[in-house]
């Protein structure tokens, strides 16, 4: 645990991970807002959906152009330029009434997003040694992940115990304070966009970027349909008290993968622990589908979740290896298009297949798309050998001084 210990002690990274905890807190909380503040305007479940869902694809599909905004305008621009334009337009979006400027305030939220998550990870390497890295993004996952718990428990308490406009006002105001909070870190100062020259490729032209996208597709299309599945499951059944408790529990799965991985030691190296961990994450997916809204789905998504969590960080590492020089945060909005993109479309299809036929071949298709997800990384290994190696002291430290050296 002296790793943790480390990593928080350091009061830089402290500042990181409290100054951007109101802005991810609160987009733990608005797709939810928008959706009881929809169906509650409309009277329409479909409608709420709808808005839900152009909101998710809007926010999606364009994570990667604000990925690249950054990596060429830095970070203070796009922080203090759209955190405070957005918390304009949840506010204009709570007086909304008609089914028309609902959906269109939604889908404008999607597109006016603030990049906190995008901004975050970048920073870690200029907050911490590089030996401490695995570490920060395990910390900085469970973060994010907690938010996961507590936003939509938030988000759906206020709504229903006083109201949707409420829930989105106090979205507006963590949105302010967070990205206000974070466009004034030190580590924005230290961090600088690298330098790209005309040889290097773009992160779509990158094979091994590609590779990834394309496991990105399988993932999203996934678990789009399994978030879907689970709570029409449970509907279908009338036990829909139970989606909360599922869906807690994996959260709860996450947040510990993730920690557990942060303590996996350097020697390992990211692909090669990737590998395994996903390997074990598709055995455990197969009886996924042939459970039933009970302690039985509970405990194999509760194990899934302890795989997906670890994947998460040592998913970080690895795009984080083989992205292409001057995208450090386009990268990873490009891969997040991809997999939010796709994960939209797998809720719409779960949803038809859950109405028309059955949520388990819903719980079938996240085990396939995890199995194809598999096969593609483990078939692409020669793409990311980058990932797939460890270091030497030498060649660390040179990285750590070079690092410092073009942040100053």
């Amino acid at each position: 645990m002296s790793r943790y210990s480390q990593v928080l002690s350091n009061k830089s990274g402290q500042y990181l991970l409290i100054s951007s905890f109101p802005a991810r807190l609160a987009y733990g909380m608005i797709s939810l807002s928008i959706f009881f503040k929809v169906q509650q305007s409309t009277g329409s479940i479909a409608i709420a959906g709808l808005a839900t869902g152009v909101n998710g694809i809007t926010g999606a599909t364009t994570a990667g152009l604000r990925g690249t905004l950054i990596d060429k305008f830095g970070m203070k621009i796009p922080l203090r330029f759209f955190a405070p334009g957005y918390a304009l337009l949840i506010l204009l979006f709570s007086t909304g009434s008609t089914k028309t400027e609902l959906v269109l305030f939604a889908g404008l939220l999607g597109f006016s997003a603030p990049p906190i998550n995008l901004s975050i990870r970048p920073l870690w390497k200029v907050t911490v040694p590089k030996e401490q890295i695995r570490t920060a993004y395990a910390i900085d996952t469970a973060v994010m992940n907690s938010v996961g718990v507590f936003g939509p428990l938030v988000a759906t308490t206020v709504s229903l115990n006083y109201s949707p406009q409420i829930s989105l006002r106090i979205c507006s105001i963590l949105i302010l304070i967070g990205g206000a909070a974070l466009s004034m870190s030190p580590q924005l100062k230290k961090w600088k966009p690298e330098k790209k020259s005309s040889s290097d490729l773009a992160v779509w032209r990158t094979p091994a970027m590609q590779l990834l996208m394309c496991e990105g597709v399988f993932i999203g299309l996934g678990w789009g349909a399994f978030d879907i599945a689970i709570p029409a499951f449970t509907t279908l059944e009338n036990i829909a008290g139970r989606t909360g408790v599922i869906f807690a529990i994996m959260a709860a799965g996450n947040v510990i993968g993730g920690l557990v991985a942060g303590m996996v030691s350097k020697r390992t190296s990211s692909f090669a622990a990737f590998k395994r961990i996903y390997f074990y994450w598709f055995i455990f997916s197969l009886p996924l589908a042939f459970t039933y809204p009970d302690w039985s789905m509970m405990i194999v998504t509760a194990v899934m979740s302890l795989m997906a969590g670890g994947l998460q960080v040592f998913y970080l590492e690895i795009s984080e290896a083989v992205r292409p020089k001057g995208t450090a945060v386009a990268a990873l909005g490009w891969l997040w298009t991809v997999e939010g993109t796709f994960a939209s479309l797998g809720a719409a299809l779960g949803g038809f297949i859950s109405e028309h036929y059955s949520p388990r071949y819903c719980l079938a298709l996240t085990t396939v798309c995890v199995g194809i997800g598999y096969l593609i990384m483990r078939g692409g290994a020669n793409l990311l050998k980058a990932a797939d190696r460890i270091p030497t002291e030498e060649e660390a430290t040179d990285a750590l001084s070079a690092n410092l050296n073009t942040n100053k």
